[in-house]
């Protein structure tokens, strides 16, 4: 028997739903904490006697250690009920955020926010794939979309908030109000979660066995260039919506609550789609994207005009976790926590590679080279997107022939 049809201990369709709500909170606390620096950058620095480029390695650090860390987790796991395993990743996030709060130097937050790290990778690669041993596969598309919905609604609610406590009471008790939700989180899993075995140990021979399947090699690469196609703009979006789109700057967390908002809309919309039509679904993200640049680059020197390509923009990046992670679970249905993993590993390499070429284009060629760059990704998302559809139409025809000739 293979990991993903290991048995599972069901339980009555309601508290199946509550699991699935809770291993949604579980993804909106990790990557709360993950973008939590972004809104406390400062007063971190000021604290702790350190530049604001340094205290930023906060944030590039767990990113590039999630890469590393979701296949390492999985391996280390080995046989380990996902339930003990997911519950284990919650309390180690606990114990970050208490670490990073109490932290009195900048060696000491980073130790704290490597654990992050793990978190990030462990709790994604575990979560990834929990939608379809929780809920009927007719149901599987929605429960991902609440599961991947933890992921927008940290953008929306959970980065502001984090900010607003900081800015009241301090960065400090902003990682400790993280601290308590994940307590909260992990008391509601030991609730809801019913037991979730698997049958046999994942393998680093495994790893390289899945990594020769065709589809998973497209995911992988459509998740490079969707994610570091965002990332290449998206990093820069408050000098581009105050330098280009002419945004005072009091509208700006309006505007970014507007697109948060458009972003939970799409995550919710392409999970009931990306089920049926995974290919096109994914083509119409990449489109989105590109559209966004193109708006930018067109009508964006207006606050109406930028406005609404960051709707645009929303809508398209908010359903992109959701229909990748629908691309990886058909792609390897058998092996969906390996797919998961180097899913959330080239997912975190597409952030700081993203971020990285971005800067640079910011820096030396201005704001608008960064969103050629990021439309010129996109475009390469969107044919990877085609011709991983024309394979398997390919495919498809050689079996009518060999079975014709037979």
């Amino acid at each position: 028997m293979n990991m993903a049809s290991s048995t599972l201990t069901r339980t009555p369709a309601g508290a199946s739903w509550w699991a699935v709500v809770a291993v949604g909170l579980a993804t909106f606390s990790v990557v709360t904490t993950e973008m939590l620096p972004v809104g406390v950058l400062d007063a971190m620095a000021g604290t702790l006697g350190t530049s604001t480029g340094a205290a930023g390695l906060t944030m590039s650090l767990p990113a590039l250690l999630a890469a590393l860390f979701a296949p390492l987790v999985v391996i280390a796991a080995g046989g380990m009920d996902r339930r003990s395993l997911l519950c284990g990743l919650l309390g180690l996030l606990l114990i970050a955020n208490l670490a990073s709060a109490l932290a009195p130097s900048l060696p000491w937050l980073l130790a704290a926010r490597i654990l992050v790290g793990v978190c990030i990778g462990g709790i994604w690669a575990v979560a990834g794939g929990l939608a379809a041993r929780l809920v009927p596969t007719h149901a599987v598309g929605l429960a991902t979309s609440i599961v991947f919905g933890g992921v927008a609604a940290a953008s929306v609610l959970g980065v502001p908030l984090g900010a607003l406590i900081g800015e009241l009471g301090g960065w400090r008790w902003a990682f400790g109000s993280m601290a308590l939700l994940s307590g909260l989180v992990l008391v509601l899993l030991l609730a809801v979660l019913p037991s979730l075995p698997v049958s046999s140990a994942v393998s680093l021979r495994q790893f390289g066995t899945q990594l020769g399947n065709r589809k998973l090699q497209a995911g992988l690469l459509l998740t490079l260039f969707l994610v570091g196609s965002h990332f290449m703009a998206f990093t820069f979006v408050r000098p581009l919506l105050l330098w280009v789109g002419g945004f005072d700057v009091r509208w700006i967390p309006g505007g970014l609550l507007a697109y948060g908002i458009a972003g939970i809309v799409g995550n919710f919309l392409v999970g009931i789609v990306a089920a049926r039509r995974t290919k096109l679904t994914l083509m119409a993200i990449a489109l989105g994207l590109l559209l966004t640049q193109i708006l930018f680059l067109t009508i964006g020197s207006s606050p109406v005009g930028s406005g609404a390509a960051l709707l645009v923009w929303g809508l398209a990046y908010g359903g992109v976790s959701v229909g990748l992670m629908t691309w990886m679970m058909k792609a390897v249905p058998d092996a969906v926590e390996i797919a998961t993993a180097l899913y959330v590993g080239v997912f975190n390499i597409g952030i700081a590679v993203g971020a990285w070429s971005g800067g640079h284009a910011v820096d030396g060629l201005g704001l608008h080279t960064a969103l050629w760059l990021a439309g010129g990704t996109a475009g390469m998302a969107f044919l990877i997107a085609v011709n991983a559809g024309l394979e398997k139409q390919a495919l498809c025809a050689r079996g009518g022939l060999e079975q014709l000739k037979s």
